[in-house]
């Protein structure tokens, strides 16, 4: 299976006829869904093709009833797959219909996933579930020692900005130095979410600033998770076809509520 061409197989409307239903003669017909919710369920199921689960599988997690608790042991299960493809929806489809309870197993493909594809999923995936056992393995994953690929370090990055804790904004002033400007991106984003303050790239800055204050998270404001958004594609402009399937960004399940304070 080529994981390269994951994003456009699963994320909807990423292909303007990628999914075409064979032998469509009419618009309505070409966005009509390829499959049943059995049929899907049917393919994700598929002990022998590893092609049929993941395919299955994603066609489940980004339907509009891909919630529904009879799926999610299927991801659990998809999460855990001998194929690294099926893995990889499996905790996609975790991170948009899970919750607290699924972290550790997000975890266990986080640190010890040996595709660096399904790594950087698990990652994204723990922006969307809040659960502090998250933590350290978000800390491990963020150091260039032990995670060789930026994107998984930059997704760590991100989903750090979500635990107050002093060690958090030690190890992110620590990424700055980090040679992946997609890293600095994002460290510097929850930097800012955690302690409401801006001293960009600037380490010492940061330091200085470290040192100096007492409540580090006076200023903080709310985490969200980076949402999906596109402009609308050529075909997405006529009438009745549906818009893109932008998302909004919100926190995640499972966060705390702010303290009045």
């Amino acid at each position: 299976m080529l994981l390269s061409a994951i994003a456009l197989l699963v994320l909807p409307g990423c292909g303007a006829f990628g999914n075409v239903k064979p032998g469509a003669t009419s618009l309505f017909q070409v966005f009509a869904p390829q499959e049943s919710p059995g049929n899907a369920a049917e393919m994700a199921l598929d002990q022998y093709d590893p092609d049929n689960r993941f395919t299955g599988t994603a066609l489940l997690a980004n339907a509009h009833f891909g919630g529904e608790d009879v799926y999610i042991e299927l991801y659990e299960d998809a999460a855990r797959d001998e194929d690294a493809g099926v893995r990889w929806a499996g905790v996609r489809a975790l991170g948009l219909h899970g919750s607290p309870e699924h972290v550790p197993l997000i975890i266990e493909r986080l640190i010890d996933e040996p595709d660096r594809l399904v790594r950087a999923e698990a990652a994204r995936s723990l922006q969307r579930i809040h659960n502090p056992i998250a933590t350290d393995p978000l800390l491990r994953a963020l150091d260039e020692e032990f995670e060789p690929e930026p994107d998984v370090r930059a997704s760590a990055a991100h989903a750090l900005g979500q635990y107050a804790e002093p060690r958090v904004v030690q190890a992110l002033i620590a990424s700055l130095n980090d040679q992946a400007l997609v890293v600095n991106y994002s460290t510097i984003q929850s930097l800012r979410t955690l302690t409401g303050q801006d001293f960009g790239i600037e380490t010492r800055a940061w330091l200085d600033w470290y040192d100096a204050t007492e409540d580090l998270f006076a200023a903080r404001t709310p985490y969200t998770y980076p949402a999906f958004e596109r402009n609308k594609r050529l075909l997405e402009y006529l009438p009745f076809m549906p818009p893109p399937p932008n998302e909004t960004a919100s926190t995640p399940v499972g966060m705390p509520p702010p303290m009045d304070g």
